[in-house]
């Protein structure tokens, strides 16, 4: 058994957080890209310049879903490269991500609508656009598998953060319709990935902490380090909502301080290393998600 594997979580709780999971999401309004909003009054006149590159920037963010998800089939394979412990973990855990991957794909799909149902560009020009990043690989340096929870975790409450904040200044209606509801799943998906690192926290302890930290010392987001131009323009649509995925961390140390019962002292070494990677009233220096 590699390290890797003996670092997962017993199959019964993945199962249990999956479990809450559907049972949340069950009591979620679902929505349907092609009848939640009415895209014939979409007007991307109605927005500024900075608002226009937000939705182009986080069009492309989300519509590198398959990448993205490819990181959790490579890693929790559910096929016979594993053996019948890690696969039964696996199992449980592809509950999530195939219905994650196809939420997330709504968003991606909600967002290309935008584009060219209010006139920001047409539909192929909207898929040329797409199809350069959306070929990049996307990958994460990780070692132990409570990684993979902690870094989503993060990427998700900064994401829910950021189309909140631009959803108070769109200037379309119909656009804040569509961050309307990818806040909420965004939020739904942050609070199963904080299920899941709790979870780790309870069954692995302090083993869990220097990897987490490795998360928050490392922390980049998605296209990062492949889109060109990609730290120029999330400076600029942090200019147009306030955006700092540092926002996510208070999230983070309220996740570990409730999953334990005593605050040990490696515990509240983390804690302080993550709080002081804040960057408290700078949504300049922002980072952007998706």
């Amino acid at each position: 058994m590699t390290s890797f594997e003996a670092g997962v979580l017993p199959a019964g709780d993945m199962a249990t957080a999956v479990g809450r999971y559907f049972a949340g999401a069950s009591h979620a309004r679902t929505w349907h890209v092609e009848t939640a909003m009415d895209w014939s009054a979409a007007d991307a006149g109605r927005l500024t310049e900075g608002q226009r590159s937000a939705v182009e920037f986080i069009t492309i963010i989300e519509d590198h879903l398959p990448g993205y998800f490819a990181l959790y089939t490579e890693n929790f394979p559910v096929d016979d490269s594993v053996g019948r412990e890690l696969y039964v973990h696996n199992r449980e855990l592809y509950h999530f991500t195939v219905r994650w991957a196809a939420e997330e794909d709504t968003h991606a799909r909600a967002l290309a609508r935008y584009q060219s149902a209010s006139g920001l560009r047409d539909e192929h020009a909207v898929r040329e656009a797409l199809a350069g990043p959306g070929q990049a690989r996307f990958d994460l340096p990780f070692d132990h598998p409570v990684q993979f929870f902690a870094y989503a975790l993060v990427q998700e409450k900064a994401t829910q953060i950021y189309y909140q904040q631009l959803r108070a200044v769109a200037g379309d209606p119909v656009l804040g319709e569509v961050l309307t509801h990818l806040s909420r799943d965004e939020a739904r998906h942050f609070t199963f990935m904080a299920d899941v690192v709790s979870a780790y926290l309870r069954v692995h302890g302090d083993a869990v902490l220097d990897p987490i930290r490795a998360v928050i010392a490392e922390f980049r987001m998605p296209l990062a380090g492949t889109l060109r131009g990609y730290w120029r323009w999330a400076l600029k649509i942090a200019d147009t909502a306030r955006y700092d995925h540092t926002d996510a961390y208070e999230h983070l140390i309220k996740v570990l301080n409730r999953a334990v019962d005593a605050r040990g002292d490696r515990l509240g070494e983390l804690v302080t290393f993550i709080s002081s990677c804040r960057t408290v009233g700078a949504g300049r220096e922002g980072h952007f998600a998706g």
